[in-house]
């Protein structure tokens, strides 16, 4: 689900494997699954995944997914990053989650930033961008030019390794009117993570870290004010469409963005389920008569309304992803925000389908055994509860989300 993207007329920078396909970005990600199971535990201690996983993920092109053929990326379309995205939450959630969280930007920044921004931002090939929507801090007209921006951004997921930072700030009031945002990216160079990450419940490892900016100077052409990606309006175009010709980037962001966090829900289904499977194959029903519990019939109804649960999650979200596509392809007067909404609704039900088969059949009958600390099942269903009180997905989306979708469709 990619356009045409062959820059070579342009004289355009080649991505490092200039012969790599979508599949194979995909199949690097799954041979890493052994390995991130085994290191998942690290991965807590440190509060984020190690340095050389990082070298290993920029090796398989993994933070150029999303970035644009134009500036050396490999733009294969945000299918290719979701499954990626579920593939390695899948083997360790913490590093699934500071991976998607770090790289997904990508899009938004290729989707509504100019031409002269875009060569700035994606300079550097690989694209780490941690973003956060809730504004904080302030942004004041800089002498010269600009916005002089100060603030905290916390859950700046993919912080450890990032490249920049995406995010809002509050403009000052004016006439009567509320303080408006303010879209920006600032460089590494204009702020610091903070070490206030890993105490949390669950995804302690995912670099969700907060950042900090002090008098940091962002130029015009890396601000946009009174933007806020997640209520952007493409149905006139965007700056990314036009440049790259690319219609992924005149997509829905909403919905973009309900995207990665239903992924991160189907990938540590997943894993749970993998973690299930392994119990049923080595233990023991608990009453006579004493046979292999992937024997037993009730072992496997609850086995099998958990893959039926977890599979249908995972086909709505590819089939909303194709939705959101084909919405894309027909043109920007295509991508309205009943579209917008109407695949966010989705969004929700995939996330509740995972976590009902997790939390009714999973870990109910896999036993207490089975989360002591250190097993898997027990770090995948602390990492699940912590998507759990993610307040765009278990707060936002099933409220004011679904009240707008019934506005859009009832006038």
């Amino acid at each position: 689900m990619t356009a045409n993207t062959d820059t070579a007329e342009l004289d355009l920078p080649a991505p490092p494997e200039p012969g790599l396909t979508a599949d194979q970005v995909v199949a690097r990600a799954e041979a890493m699954i052994p390995e991130l199971i085994e290191r998942q535990a690290e991965a807590e201690e440190r509060g984020f995944y190690a340095e050389d996983i990082h070298e290993r993920f920029a090796r398989n092109g993994f933070y150029r997914i999303l970035v644009p053929r134009r500036y050396g990326g490999y733009e294969f379309g945000i299918e290719t990053f979701l499954r990626v995205s579920m593939t390695l939450v899948r083997g360790c959630s913490s590093t699934g989650w500071m991976y998607s969280l770090g790289a997904a930007h990508a899009l938004m920044a290729a989707t509504l930033f100019d031409e002269r921004a875009q060569a700035e931002i994606f300079g550097g090939g690989d694209f780490i961008c941690p973003s956060t929507s809730v504004p904080s801090g302030s942004a004041v007209p800089a002498e010269g030019g600009g916005w002089t921006v100060d603030g905290t951004w916390s859950y700046s997921s993919g912080a450890p390794y990032a490249t920049h930072f995406m995010g809002h700030a509050l403009m000052p009031a004016r006439e009567g009117h509320p303080p408006a945002p303010l879209l920006f990216v600032a460089p590494r160079s204009q702020w610091v993570r903070l070490d206030d990450w890993g105490q949390q419940l669950g995804l302690r490892g995912s670099g969700s870290h907060s950042i900090r900016m002090e008098n940091g100077h962002i130029p015009d052409h890396l601000a946009q004010p009174g933007v806020q990606i997640a209520e952007y309006d493409a149905t006139s175009g965007t700056p990314g469409r036009t440049l790259h010709g690319n219609p992924e980037y005149g997509g829905a962001l909403l919905t973009f963005i309900n995207f990665i966090n239903c992924s991160m829900a189907v990938g540590m289904a997943r894993g749970a389920l993998d973690a299930y499977e392994d119990l049923l194959r080595v233990r023991t029903t608990l009453v006579p008569p004493m046979v292999p519990r992937y024997q037993d019939p009730d072992y496997q109804l609850w086995y099998g309304d958990a893959v039926g649960m977890i599979g249908t999650a995972e086909a709505a979200l590819l089939n909303a992803v194709q939705q959101w596509h084909d919405a894309t392809v027909r043109g920007p007067a295509a991508v309205t925000r009943e579209v917008d909404l109407r695949l966010s609704a989705i969004c929700r039900h995939v996330a509740k389908l995972c976590w009902d088969a997790v939390g009714g059949y999973i870990m109910p009958t896999a036993g207490s055994s089975a989360v002591r600390h250190g097993e898997r099942l027990e770090r995948v269903w602390r990492d699940m509860s912590t998507l759990r009180t993610h307040a765009g997905l278990s707060v936002l989306l099933p409220t004011i989300a679904m009240r707008q979708l019934a506005r859009t469709l009832v006038h």
